[in-house]
């Protein structure tokens, strides 16, 4: 069954409303002269544009809950339970660049846990979204997680460390282990789609070091959704705090687990 419920239908629309603009100010990159400054402060404005649009519709929809932003930080509500975790554009380099792979990301937390998830892709026109215990799904269609059971049949997304972020010597460390075993690794530039992939069955596995909250949020419930495990590179269930992440179907996570373990 894939309709959504009025709690879905108020983050997807929220997430379409801010794509909208997403999407025109994308156009305008593309012709765009791209000056050092200028396009980054183009950027930082179609990201705070989004994030405004998302609170507001959100606001409006469920006044009190809390809100944390990737622009704004924490705005807390009236109401302690409940806590939109949003990123309005995971991907920013890759927008930066006119790369056409970025993605609106809204997680609703109650009391700690993740129980609604959407992470849109504005160029694809795909929402992949989940309720918890009610499935995945990406527009109307039931998402499930690949079913390989061998390492060397997979492909698994990843993030590479770039300049001043990022445990380089580490991540070298771990794709040595991982690389020589698998059948691919890709670096795509967008946390919430690497995870919305591996929900997808497009990927049979992803990790990563030093996310934020608004990377994860909505990821970890589409994978768990879709039947998938995910803990933090350690095997940890407090993912959203150690900020580390390892997503993959049941048979494959034990699998780069150990291989991450071996890098350290």
């Amino acid at each position: 069954m894939s309709t959504q419920t009025a709690l879905l239908k108020v983050m997807s629309d929220a997430a379409r409303k801010a794509a909208r603009g997403l999407n025109r100010d994308f156009g305008e990159l593309l012709e765009l002269q791209v000056s050092k400054k200028g396009a980054a402060d183009f950027v930082s404005a179609a990201d705070l544009k989004a994030e405004q649009t998302i609170f507001e519709m959100l606001s409006k929809a469920r006044p009190g809950y809390s809100f944390l932003g990737e622009e704004r930080g924490l705005i807390e509500g009236t109401d302690k339970t409940h806590t939109w975790i949003v990123d309005p554009l995971d991907g920013t380099t890759n927008f930066l660049h006119a790369i056409p792979h970025f993605a609106i990301n809204i997680a609703l937390q109650r009391e700690g846990a993740i129980v609604a998830a959407v992470t849109y892709n504005p160029v694809t026109n795909e929402l992949f979204w989940a309720e918890k215990g009610k499935g995945c799904f990406v527009n109307d269609k039931r998402l499930r997680v690949a079913a390989r059971q061998h390492l060397a049949e997979s492909v698994l997304a990843t993030g590479i460390p770039f300049l001043g972020h990022g445990q380089h010597a580490t991540f070298l460390k771990e794709l040595h282990q991982i690389s020589q075993r698998v059948a691919g690794v890709r670096r795509f530039g967008a946390a919430a789609l690497d995870l919305a992939f591996v929900a997808a069955g497009r990927f049979d596995g992803y990790w990563e070091r030093d996310l934020k909250p608004w990377d994860l949020a909505a990821g970890l419930l589409l994978v768990s959704e879709a039947g998938g495990k995910v803990t933090t590179v350690e095997g940890g269930d407090d993912i959203l705090t150690a900020g580390s992440i390892c997503a993959a179907n049941l048979e494959l996570h034990p699998l780069i687990r150990q291989r991450l373990a071996a890098a350290a």
